[in-house]
């Protein structure tokens, strides 16, 4: 066919969901993948694959989303409350209250209803034993309000994703990318330009949802919106982001919306990829930062590591790393933390130093020696005394230095002490396109573009300065979801 209802252009979580709703409201649907089909997915695929959304405990979320869970394994998890509340507090703490109140609103309440129809699509759910608790007393603790994944991560997320729209009949192009969007004299999308590798052709569609990612893969669009030294970062996944959806609605007249010089970004190993690699995925982060300190290549404390649970702090401290001497961050522990880091400081690709002195550990760092040994006792020093518990904020804090730390402040003084070098790996960028309630794009002067619908990381409004965890895939499939629902309706005539 060279005509469809509606045209879904990416292939991540935010894509695939508008593709199933648009199809099960009556749409033929045919999906656009600027990848190759081996490098399908957009970020979504190098994600963790973890859903942040409302449910008052383990009973309730067991319920209707982790329904694979035996009564035995329920008996063994902790889960606390994260309600519509704690949800809009989490976003607006890291956002400083920026995030567009009603889009957070949308997000939240939709939430649980978008997990629930994910799961009557065959997604399949897991809590997040490895990454997201502690066992304690037998028990395992979570904590952080991002708790459960799809089964195998994001990549698990899009295979079971795609599977299912190709079950109900959408359809999927690959090395396909949209270049331009067809309109008539009344505005009103006809279809678009899309380039393959015999050339161009023109795909006629009653409606167009745009989900194919933010700028981030563009080093150019980095430094313009991002600052000066962003053409530098690590990409953590798709190097296929390059900005065209939005590119190509602002061309038509669609309003940027957002943070545009905002983004997602982690701390990433120094020795990763210029893009995100499909074997490694998202064990490139390294995200155990909270135990033990953070220094520069000058032997400096930069960040109060445990300002907060790490689901909260992990995007800001990322873009921190940015400013720092040669885009550089060390993470060091001691031999009381090290068994808390996370699986992805065990992978062979870390880029990791051990040794029994400061001193020594600073010679293979390139550090100065005085410097980080001088930086380590004053900290040290600093330590007050407290129970240390890692799956809350403990309150075991430092006094004195010019950045104390405010949890999880114990003293690095157990040798053999381990060092892991870091830079910024960007994820995604803040900046985007408008929507209304209903995913329809707006332009300049705040009317809905008749035809054209967008949902995922290239929509603006969300997420300013900072990001809670596990809200960017949540975000993807409540607004996707209703992207493809609205493109649905319209061209059923209700718009």
């Amino acid at each position: 066919m060279s005509s469809y209802d509606v045209v879904v252009v990416g292939a991540g979580n935010a894509a695939l969901s508008a593709a199933m709703a648009a199809r099960e409201n009556g749409a033929s649907v045919l999906i656009l993948e600027k990848a190759a089909e081996e490098e399908k997915g957009g970020n979504s695929y190098f994600t963790a694959g973890g859903f942040r959304f409302c449910h008052s405990g383990i009973e309730d979320a067991a319920a209707d989303v982790l329904t694979d869970l035996s009564d035995a394994e329920r008996e063994q998890i902790v889960l606390p409350v994260h309600d519509r509340n704690t949800f809009y507090d989490a976003l607006m703490k890291v956002t400083h209250h920026q995030s567009d109140e009603d889009m957070a609103w949308r997000l939240i309440d939709g939430s649980r209803p978008a997990m629930v129809w994910l799961k009557s699509h065959r997604i399949r759910f897991i809590p997040m034993f490895g990454r997201q608790s502690f066992k304690v007393e037998g028990k395992h603790h979570f904590y952080g309000g991002v708790n459960i994944e799809a089964v195998g991560g994001g990549a698990g997320l899009v295979e079971m994703e795609l599977a299912e729209a190709l079950r109900m009949g959408c359809e999927i192009r690959y090395s396909s990318g949209a270049t331009r969007l067809l309109q008539n004299q009344q505005r009103r999308i006809t279809g678009l330009e899309v380039r393959g590798a015999d050339g161009y052709e023109e795909i006629e569609a009653k409606a167009v949802v745009l989900a194919c990612g933010g700028f981030e893969s563009n080093p150019e669009m980095r430094v313009r919106y991002l600052g000066p030294g962003w053409d530098l970062c690590r990409v953590r996944g798709t190097r296929h982001n390059m900005g065209d959806g939005i590119r190509m609605a602002m061309d038509i007249g669609a309003r940027p919306y957002g943070n545009w010089s905002g983004c997602h970004s982690v701390g990433w190993d120094i020795s990763a990829p210029p893009y995100g690699d499909y074997e490694v995925l998202d064990n490139f982060q390294k995200h155990s930062y909270p135990w033990g300190i953070m220094v520069n290549l000058n032997g400096e404390r930069f960040v109060d590591e445990g300002e907060d649970l790490r689901n909260l702090t992990y995007v800001k401290f990322g873009r921190e790393i940015m400013s720092q001497p040669f885009r550089t961050a060390v993470q060091i522990f001691d031999q009381k933390t090290i068994p808390l880091l996370r699986d992805e400081y065990r992978i062979k690709q870390v880029t990791k130093y051990t040794a029994n002195s400061m001193e020594e550990l600073a010679g293979e760092l390139e550090i100065n020696p005085q410097a980080l040994a001088g930086t380590v006792a004053a900290f040290n020093a600093a330590c007050q005394p407290g129970e240390n518990n890692p799956s809350i904020l403990d309150g075991v804090t430092t006094e004195g230095l010019a950045i104390n730390k405010t949890n999880w402040a114990l003293p690095i003084n157990e040798p053999p002490f381990e060092a892991y070098v870091t830079t910024t790996g960007i994820s995604f960028t803040f900046g985007g396109l408008r929507i209304d309630d209903v995913g329809a794009v707006q332009d300049l002067s705040d009317r809905s573009i008749p035809g054209l619908f967008a949902a995922g990381e290239l929509v603006g409004g969300l997420f300013f300065e900072n990001y809670p965890g596990g809200s960017g895939l949540m975000a993807g499939t409540v607004f996707g979801k209703r992207a493809g629902e609205g493109a649905a309706e319209y061209v059923n005539g209700g718009a």
